[in-house]
């Protein structure tokens, strides 16, 4: 349970996370940023086998992407998309599909797009720019640990002891964490653009009341990086394009990066949509070239939740200096104990909802199989993307325009967690012993079953060993130990592995993507069948699951070796695949 006056739960405070005074200190954690980087490496373009990842599934990556240009299910997803895709200092893939200007205007009657003639059409380019939508969040909150690093905005700190007048309606206990972390109890929304002038949008925000007691339950809310954009102005003097240029983008050298791009980028800027009534709040007709967030819009284009442009490679140059632990080539950004902050799960009390400062964490519906504990992201409405997975140290950019021409056209995190899944199956899983495992596949809404011969174990003490190694979603996809001494009804086994018993038989979530060694004691039976059953729900899957080395013995006899060839060809895969990785 949450202390909400000391603002951790004890589940981080045990890991060693501390927020003293405006310092931040951090324990080391296994398989972070820091740990899983290529220390101060800075990127490079260079091949799947250069980065450590498995061409064929960079190249359907690619496929699956295309596939969205396409009726997804009945209007395209995006009209184009600019793909990046690498691990450790290498960019493997940085590849534009489809146009990143097409539609002048949206049929509302036909439900069409009205194109522009060909000629006027521009296709994606590597360098196309586009609106970041809600990744824009990330800026903000890598500008407030900055401040948080130097002593100027405590982590605990309540917002109105910053902004006293954000202290109106109930909300002077808002904490600077809970702004972050989105469980400050401020609802998502609200139209600040329909108020006239600056002073009147922020007296809204001011007399805005909490929809929950801060701290009681998890809500994304726009409105918590808009007040935290205002802290940091007020505690600098300095606006928040500003504070981007000179903390960020410039010592890192992202030069196409930025609040309001000049007219001049306009060529190379993805448009976005034919903004008009009703399903906009202002009509603009189309947009391109500036912001298309309504709020962001009348903030003059600068907002902490929406505004910031920007193209693949620049953020896949902020994606390695996290990884990196906040350091790129000479520049360091940030700490490495703060960026292990921003990458540490502050929402253990609202599962399915895990964040850390700023980032989105373990969040299958857009991360795919790419989904970890330790995975950070976020996205954009846009259809823009943004995943880091420290674990690999592999990191995905998709960038898409999707409400071109109009907003209703996608719906869904489709393309994402396609193009995620096909990175984290491009990262070798290579099998425990010998050259091949058996590999249940990554399909969603499937059983595979890996079954091996019928064994006599009849005279006692039967027991299976093998190699396991597990990465599915959590609760939904489990992996299961299965035997029948009929061939009809089937029995769970209970096991051991990853250092604990497992008395259900099953497994699912993470469990480190390595290898573990399990042990299970059989029934007695005169012809006992085993086998492994790995079943998918219809939404996301992980990464799968790998068995190898099996071998039954009871006492000295061997029953079943896979390492005896004679063995190995009767084992039954459904499913399963023999594979090099």
């Amino acid at each position: 349970m949450t202390d909400t006056r000391r603002g951790l739960t004890r589940r981080q405070l045990s890991r060693g996370a501390l927020a003293l005074g405006g310092a931040l200190t951090l324990a080391p954690l296994p398989a972070g940023p820091a740990s899983a980087s290529s220390g101060r490496a800075t990127l490079r373009p260079g091949t799947p086998e250069q980065a450590g990842l498995l061409p064929a599934h960079l190249r359907q990556l690619v496929t699956d992407a295309e596939a969205f240009l396409g009726p997804s299910p009945q209007h395209p997803w995006y009209a184009g998309a600019v793909l990046l895709a690498g691990r450790g200092g290498t960019v493997a893939l940085h590849q534009p599909i489809g146009m990143a200007v097409r539609y002048r205007a949206y049929d509302e009657g036909t439900d069409t797009g009205v194109e522009f003639p060909a000629a006027e059409q521009i296709p994606m380019a590597e360098d196309t720019v586009f609106d970041l939508a809600s990744v824009s969040k990330l800026f903000t909150s890598i500008l407030a640990v900055q401040q948080i690093e130097r002593g100027a905005l405590e982590l605990e700190g309540a917002v109105a002891s910053y902004l006293p007048e954000f202290g109106a309606a109930g909300k002077q206990g808002i904490t600077v964490r809970q702004l972050l972390t989105h469980t400050s109890g401020l609802r998502s929304w609200i139209p600040l653009y329909k108020a006239p002038t600056y002073d009147e949008k922020l007296a809204l925000l001011w007399n805005e009341a909490p929809l929950n007691p801060p701290g009681t339950r998890y809500l994304y809310s726009d409105l918590n990086l808009i007040t935290l954009q205002l802290v940091l102005e007020r505690i600098t003097g300095r606006p928040l394009d500003v504070l981007l240029r000179e903390e960020i983008t410039a010592p890192l050298g992202m030069r196409r990066t930025r609040y309001n791009p000049p007219a001049s980028w306009k060529p190379r800027i993805a448009a976005t949509e034919d903004a008009r009534a009703p399903w906009s709040g202002l009509d603009r007709g189309l947009v391109w070239g500036e912001v298309h967030d309504e709020n962001a819009f009348s903030f003059g284009g600068v907002a902490g939740h929406a505004g910031v442009f920007s193209h693949a490679w620049d953020l896949a140059v902020l994606g390695r200096t996290l990884l990196n632990g906040g350091v790129y080539g000479r520049a360091r950004i940030l700490r490495p104990e703060s960026v292990e902050l921003m990458f540490t799960d502050f929402n253990t009390d609202f599962p399915g909802d895990e964040h850390g400062l700023g980032f989105e964490l373990y969040q299958h519906w857009y991360m795919g199989a790419l989904a970890t504990p330790r995975t950070a992201g976020h996205t954009g409405f846009t259809g823009t993307s943004l995943v880091l997975d420290p674990t690999t140290d592999s990191f995905l950019v998709v960038l898409g325009n999707s409400v071109h021409p109009v907003r209703s056209w996608r719906s869904g995190s489709a393309p994402r967690v396609a193009t995620a899944n096909q990175l984290a199956r491009a990262v070798p899983v290579r099998p425990a012993y010998g050259r091949t495992a058996w590999f249940s596949g990554m399909a969603s809404g499937t059983t595979a079953t890996l079954a091996l011969p019928a064994l006599d174990t009849s005279a006692g003490s039967a027991r299976l060993r093998c190699a396991l190694w597990w990465d599915t979603e959590p609760g939904a996809d489990p992996l299961t130990l299965e035997a029948s001494a009929d061939g009809g009804d089937w029995l769970p086994v209970p096991f051991t592995a990853a250092g604990r018993e497992h008395p259900s038989g099953s497994v699912s979530g993470w469990s480190g993507r390595v290898w573990h060694r399990l042990t299970a004691d059989l029934p007695s039976a005169r012809a006992l069948t085993l086998r492994w059953r790995y079943t998918t729900d219809r939404l996301y899957v992980g990464r799968g699951a790998y068995v190898d080395g099996l071998r039954v013995a009871a006492g000295d006899t061997v029953l079943f070796d896979e390492a005896r060839p004679a063995d190995a060809a009767r084992v039954e895969a459904a499913g399963w695949t023999a594979s090099r990785d």
